[in-house]
């Protein structure tokens, strides 16, 4: 419900969209003014001022604006997801590219699998592609399987680490999942450690410079995030993902994305699925 209490000039949206941009590189169109208005007031309220420019202020020169800058943050980032969303990924990791993996390490003794989800929200996706990988390999020998999940937002970090979630959010992973990586804790299902201890989760804004990763990923999931920043940052982005990529690693993206753009960079497999080049 958009809260009432405060009004947000014209001015006052322009001087906190140019600020959510520098901070995150979301690109927040002018209808979004009502959403910065309902996501905000709480902040003002719990710090007892009484406009957005005294927010704006307080973020500017408060000792305490470095803190308050991690709450803006965590209150204008989206965290929709769901376990197994987009389930034609996980059906191509699982008869397709895994099982090719799986083969090839045979073969070369290689077993390492690294995989990025970023932009990881409550963990939904870190644990799919967990409990993906788990059960591709679970009759292969050796492998060392590691996810890296990270996020901006730190309080839907503290949630994904914790990995409790409601029964109704379990109800697109399979039965026989649930049975296997879940345990009942109340009125929650809560995520074994078999998910747990190859999942990783960290917070990291997207549009630093560098990433601190020192090795390349075999697969990076970048999904519905790309579409809120504008065209300079995504291209920065991308080619950053490139650049921490497996040679012929692959590429996950959104439904309403595309890499098109980008054909010396990523190689079109299937829909929203790409290869590096």
């Amino acid at each position: 419900m958009i809260d009432q209490g405060f009004d947000l000039t014209d001015r006052e949206f322009l001087l906190f969209r140019e600020l959510i941009y520098r901070e995150t590189g979301i690109n927040l169109s002018d209808k979004k003014k009502k959403l910065i208005v309902a996501r905000l007031s709480k902040r003002l309220r719990a710090l007892g001022l009484e406009s957005f420019t005294g927010y704006y202020q307080y973020l500017k020169e408060s000792p305490e604006a470095d803190n308050e800058i991690v709450n803006l943050i965590n209150r204008v980032t989206t965290n929709k997801t769901d376990f197994f969303r987009e389930m034609h990924h996980f059906d191509f990791l699982l008869q397709d590219l895994f099982p090719r993996m799986a083969a090839e390490g045979r073969k070369t003794g290689s077993r390492r699998l690294r995989i990025w989800s970023a932009g990881c929200s409550s963990g939904e996706e870190p644990y799919s592609l967990a409990m993906t990988a788990l059960e591709a390999f679970k009759k292969e020998r050796g492998w060392d399987i590691r996810i890296l999940a990270t996020d901006l937002d730190t309080e839907i970090l503290q949630k994904a680490i914790a990995g409790s979630y409601p029964a109704q959010a379990l109800a697109p992973v399979p039965r026989d999942y649930v049975s296997r990586y879940f345990f009942r804790a109340g009125e929650n299902y809560v995520v074994g450690d078999a998910c747990k201890s190859i999942v990783a989760f960290r917070k990291l804004n997207l549009i630093n410079g560098t990433f601190p990763m020192k090795h390349p990923f075999d697969i990076i999931f970048c999904r519905n995030v790309i579409i809120y920043f504008d065209a300079k940052t995504k291209d920065a982005l991308l080619k950053r993902y490139h650049s921490h990529l497996k040679n012929d690693g692959h590429m996950f993206i959104g439904h309403s994305e595309s890499l098109m753009h980008m054909k010396d960079k990523f190689r079109f497999l299937k829909h929203t699925v790409y290869q590096k080049v």
